[in-house]
């Protein structure tokens, strides 16, 4: 039986980090503040609002919420990050996306419109040159980051273990690659167009699968002692609830540790999230 890497344990100790900062802070004057922008009332996005919400109270981040109509126009929107910008007391900005449909041809140059200094969850292109050069550059996305979290939590080293990473979307595939890397990893990235990819995968000491399709990660895909960080999150009708790539079943049995669907990564991202903003605040101090 595989050991289940909980993001409940990752968290009280990421979260008891992010409060003694937090109240750090706070004794030099300074209020943590996430602002959240959300354009129309997608159920998900009302969800993750929620979720960030309780969670920032719990931590002691105020939160500003900007509720814009799902008809706003790109200068709408560009206003208001133009405001945020200016803000000095915002530190952090959660965006929700995808924009409105017919926002979709500029989603890219309005969240490049956003100050990197206060894009928490990595949605600028600096963003995301930093995670590439590693350097502090704006912040890496909140679900590789949480990824991270756990690996470090659980002790686990990454030095010249084979890593394979399923899945290269901008969000999750390609910034966990670059950091597994930063931690002395050698990572192949396997997607749609790779040739046999449980081949692949049982070469690897650690997978990160991020495929988002529901039982994509089966007993063909895993061998003993690998490490498996489940990252998606499905709906499985089948259970009438969540699930991930892993066919839970079959490949628990099989590796040496492996992250649960929900209450894995899932549980971390919303306090990375918030360790971003507190992390943006303490910048502003230097």
């Amino acid at each position: 039986m595989a050991k289940r890497l909980l993001g409940k344990e990752v968290n009280e100790k990421l979260n008891a980090r992010i409060i003694a900062d937090c109240e750090a802070l706070k004794a030099q004057g300074i209020q943590p503040t996430l602002a959240i922008v959300r354009c129309g009332e997608r159920p998900d996005d009302l969800s993750y609002e929620k979720g960030a919400t309780k969670r920032a109270e719990l931590l002691g981040v105020a939160v500003e919420k900007i509720v814009l109509p799902e008809t706003v126009t790109k200068e709408e929107l560009l206003k208001v990050i133009d405001d945020i910008n200016a803000n000095d007391k915002i530190h952090g900005v959660l965006l929700f996306r995808p924009l409105p449909k017919h926002l979709k041809a500029d989603e890219d140059a309005i969240c490049n419109h956003l100050d990197p200094r206060k894009d928490v969850d990595g949605m600028t292109d600096l963003s995301n040159a930093g995670v590439f050069m590693n350097k502090k550059l704006g912040f890496a996305p909140c679900t590789p980051s949480a990824c991270m979290e756990i690996l470090d939590h659980y002790g686990i080293d990454c030095t010249g273990k084979k890593a394979v990473v399923i899945g290269r979307s901008l969000v999750v595939g390609k910034p966990a690659g670059i950091m597994l890397m930063a931690r002395n990893a050698t990572v192949t990235t396997c997607h749609t167009r790779t040739k046999d990819v449980p081949a692949v995968a049982r070469e690897a000491d650690i997978i990160i699968s991020s495929a988002g399709v529901l039982g994509s990660l089966t007993k063909d895909y895993v061998r003993p002692g690998q490490i498996v960080i489940d990252v998606s999150i499905n709906w499985d009708e089948a259970k009438g609830g969540i699930a991930g790539d892993a066919k839970f079943d079959e490949v628990e049995p099989i590796v040496e540790a492996i992250t649960p669907v929900p209450g894995g990564v899932g549980a971390v991202t919303t306090s990375v999230l918030i360790g971003h903003v507190v992390e943006a605040a303490k910048r502003t101090l230097g």
